[in-house]
């Protein structure tokens, strides 16, 4: 069976979102075009990584091109999308690994986000081996997204997800793990329940 690619280049609309109450939330990437909607799931560190890796390769493009290249130096405040995602959420995929990528020909941010594949290896060895055969399997893959953005569309992005990731649960002021609305045992006040 050939590897479907969710293409989207460029996408109406790429953004990073929730499902569900804070401390229990589902993280999507999401793109759209047109009536074309696809939804992936992913855990909210790789949301906060692709967009900080996103925000460093933006400001590298910009630093090697003198300021030529066209990507804004902040999120332009007319593209900044703080919709809610498209309704129905329906995951096609869970993400396993990620890629981004800067085409300097086109002025474009790669970005690619594969399906999460269980391997099956005995050891270490063969585990790299049949990661690498996979990566390399452009045509028998696993499901992939693949989105092209502008500078200004990628900072959008990475302002929002980064954003989406920080709107969770506050931290403790002690401990840092993050509060409950029913309350948080905090390890640095011995177990005892304390009030969000």
């Amino acid at each position: 069976m050939s590897r479907q690619v969710f293409l989207y280049d460029p996408p109406d609309r790429f953004v990073a979102g929730t499902v569900g109450l804070p401390g229990r939330r589902t993280f999507f990437l999401q793109a759209t075009a047109g009536s074309r909607v696809t939804s992936v799931a992913l855990e909210k560190t790789q949301v906060a990584a692709l967009a900080e890796r996103m925000d460093e390769l933006l400001d590298e493009v910009v630093r090697r091109s003198g300021g030529s290249a066209a990507v804004p130096a902040v999120t332009p405040s007319e593209i900044a999308d703080t919709a809610p995602l498209d309704a129905p959420v329906e995951e096609e995929f869970r993400v396993g690994t990620m890629a981004l990528a800067w085409d300097g020909e086109e002025q474009r941010m790669i970005v690619e986000a594969q399906a999460l594949v269980e391997l099956d290896a005995d050891t270490d060895e063969d585990l790299a081996e049949a990661e690498e055969r996979l990566l390399q399997d452009e045509e028998n893959g696993p499901p992939m997204l693949r989105v092209r953005l502008t500078g200004a569309q990628a900072r959008a992005f990475a302002k929002r997800a980064l954003d989406v990731v920080n709107a969770g649960r506050p931290p403790c002021p002690l401990c840092s793990l993050p509060l409950d609305p029913e309350g948080h045992v905090c390890p640095r006040q011995n177990g005892y329940r304390r009030g969000a």
